[in-house]
């Protein structure tokens, strides 16, 4: 189903790695692919012998914030056409963004607040500087047990839409002054409701009539369909989350698949899709923005999104994962250092990833791209995808 071409390049120690992992019982399987240019060089699959520990080209993955890659990609497509700039204040769209406050340093509780200095501008909301956050990814936090409290914390509020995503934002305090820092956020889910409010439509019909049905991508979507229910792949737990390395795995019983759209078509995180069809979208972006005879964004546009749009001094930082020399552009992360083991072909590496281990990376200067997909919940930045690229670098970059 994917064309590989021959490079004359030898992966046996990706291979003999990764399925380490899975004998270790630290991912169940993976699925992994190496791009030179956008030619295909290497695609393999590995599991664990059993039907729930086998993925193929289309078994059907949930890509959680791998979604953002393609979200932003749709937001810039607007912004191409003058539907919005860059520096026009979120309010200008969303009223509700407007007068917002934020808490003091060091507040104790949701009171202790000022006005912001300035208004939220949508570069903020795509380089996850607009001073929100998501509510679980620091859980004891002083803003994330404000966005637990009032339902928006995405693992444990429901009833959940882009409307009451983006309201519920506006109305909580800011996490800092926009644009001062960095904070992994419902931000684009807050870029979803303004692609909505710009197309005057469904958001998931603007991403299927722009994006997917144009690329093919066919198996794409905020559901799984009735009928795919069968290659929907096995979702699997870990027997300590917060020690990537202690093994154990218990599979997870599927979601139900749905003939109609979710009430929340998440911009941050709700995408399903398939190997073939999100290296469609990758070989898309890594060839400049055209693909197959037609263009979807400029290349200037997308040298725009990868391209650090965080204040002097500030980096992407997690409260459990470390990613040393990274900041962030429009949608991407970006590396402005080679990581432990890389070369220099790293700098300027575009990339970023899901929660459930979906992993995307693009070297401009290696002319190198690797995927490399689990379904492991945690899965993100987890060791086994930084040992891949390591390795990846090693063989081909």
């Amino acid at each position: 189903m994917i064309d590989v071409t021959d490079a004359d390049l030898d992966f046996t120690a990706v291979e003999e790695r990764m399925q380490w992992y899975i004998d270790q019982e630290l991912v169940p399987y993976c699925s992994m692919a190496v791009l030179k240019g956008t030619d295909i060089v290497y695609l393999r699959h590995l599991g664990g012998g059993t039907p729930e520990t086998t993925l193929t080209d289309d078994s059907i993955l949930r890509m959680h914030s791998s979604t953002k890659l393609a979200t932003s990609v749709v937001a810039m497509m607007l912004h191409e056409e003058g539907r919005f700039g860059l520096d026009d204040p979120v309010a200008e769209y969303l009223p509700l963004f407007a007068d917002l406050s934020v808490l003091r340093p060091g507040a104790t509780s949701a009171e202790d607040v000022e006005p912001a200095n300035e208004p939220i501008l949508i570069r903020h909301l795509l380089s996850h500087s607009a001073g929100l956050s998501y509510g679980f990814v620091d859980p004891t936090s002083l803003i994330d047990r404000i966005y637990t409290e009032v339902g928006l914390n995405p693992l444990t509020g429901r009833g959940l839409t882009l409307t009451s995503v983006a309201d519920g934002v506006a109305a909580v305090p800011l996490a800092y002054q926009p644009g001062t820092s960095w904070r992994y956020s419902l931000a684009t889910d807050v870029v979803a409701k303004l692609i909505e409010v710009l197309c005057e439509a469904n958001f998931g019909t603007v991403m299927r009539e722009r994006l997917f049905a144009p690329l093919g991508m066919v198996d794409t979507d905020f559901r799984v369909a009735p009928e795919n229910a069968d290659r929907l792949s096995t979702m699997f737990n870990p027997a300590d989350p917060l020690d990537p390395m202690v093994p154990g795995l218990t599979a997870l019983p599927h979601e139900p698949a749905r003939p109609d759209q979710p009430a929340w078509q998440s911009g941050g995180g709700g995408l399903f899709s398939t190997l073939v069809d999100y290296l469609a979208f990758i070989r898309m972006v890594i060839n400049g923005g055209e693909w197959e005879g037609r263009r979807y964004l400029q290349a200037e546009t997308l040298e725009l999104m990868r391209s650090n749009h965080l204040a002097p001094g500030v980096e992407v930082e997690f409260p459990v994962w470390s990613m040393p020399h990274t900041t962030f552009g429009l949608g991407f992360a970006r590396k402005d250092a080679p990581g432990r083991g890389e070369p220099d072909t790293a700098v300027d590496e575009y990339h970023w990833g899901g929660l459930a281990g979906t992993h995307f990376w693009m070297a401009p200067r290696a002319e190198l791209t690797g995927v490399c997909i689990t379904q492991r919940m945690p899965g993100f930045f987890h060791p086994f995808s930084r040992d891949f690229k390591r390795l990846v670098y090693d063989i081909a970059g």
